[in-house]
């Protein structure tokens, strides 16, 4: 089986394209194949970077269907853009990393605490937790994915998720894939005591079992 994995950050950096690919490879025993949209260096953090995404994503969805077998397609960015548009320009499954990450939160928990890149809560996030997202919060200083990676990011990032804890969660999911570049994950889930759900693993498994694995 091989999963494509649509990254929303533009670079040209084979390593940091194959981050999130790494971590399907490792964790579910599955090929994998990356791509990055064009002309977004910052990767997913507004309306304006979305739209552009939304724009890009089912033409690179063609592409890769076309040219690299793929079974099934990953948006790995947890505000889904132009998931509606991949799904209906090509024939393989394609998954969101939000919707699948908030479908998994709701598998763990009721009371969901959503660790965000922005003020707002993705929608594709929002639009499945309902009711159940009881907090949100942005890691203090961060604004974009590329803020995450430094040593001020990761620290504000932990902080916040004890926070969300604190604040009555019995389940934390990430709103951001960067979360799961910075190797967040690990951290938080032997140290906040309860479930984590990354939305990029979240994503994987959705687009596995969508491929028939």
């Amino acid at each position: 089986m091989r999963i494509g994995v649509i990254r929303v950050v533009t670079t040209d950096d084979g390593e940091r394209l194959d981050d999130h690919g790494r971590v399907i490879r490792e964790e579910l025993g599955v090929g994998t194949v990356s791509r990055c949209l064009p002309d977004q260096p910052d990767g997913v953090h507004d309306d304006a970077t979305f739209a552009l995404a939304s724009a890009k994503v089912a033409d690179l969805a063609v592409r890769m269907e076309r040219e690299d077998g793929v079974d099934a397609l990953l948006v790995s960015c947890a505000a889904d853009p132009g998931l509606s548009r991949a799904r209906a320009a090509v024939g393989v499954p394609v998954v969101g990393a939000g919707e699948s990450a908030a479908r998994r939160a709701l598998e763990l928990g009721s009371r969901i605490g959503v660790l965000d890149l922005t003020t707002r809560t993705p929608e594709s996030v929002t639009s499945v937790l309902g009711s159940a997202r009881v907090a949100a919060l942005v890691p203090e200083g961060v604004r974009r994915t590329r803020d995450l990676a430094t040593a001020a990011g990761f620290a504000a990032s932990v902080e916040a998720a004890e926070r969300l804890v604190a604040m009555g969660a019995d389940t934390l999911m990430f709103a951001c894939t960067g979360m799961t570049t910075i190797g967040l994950y690990a951290r938080l889930a032997d140290e906040v005591g309860v479930p984590v759900v990354d939305a990029v693993r979240a994503g994987a498994r959705a687009a596995v079992r969508a491929a028939g694995g």
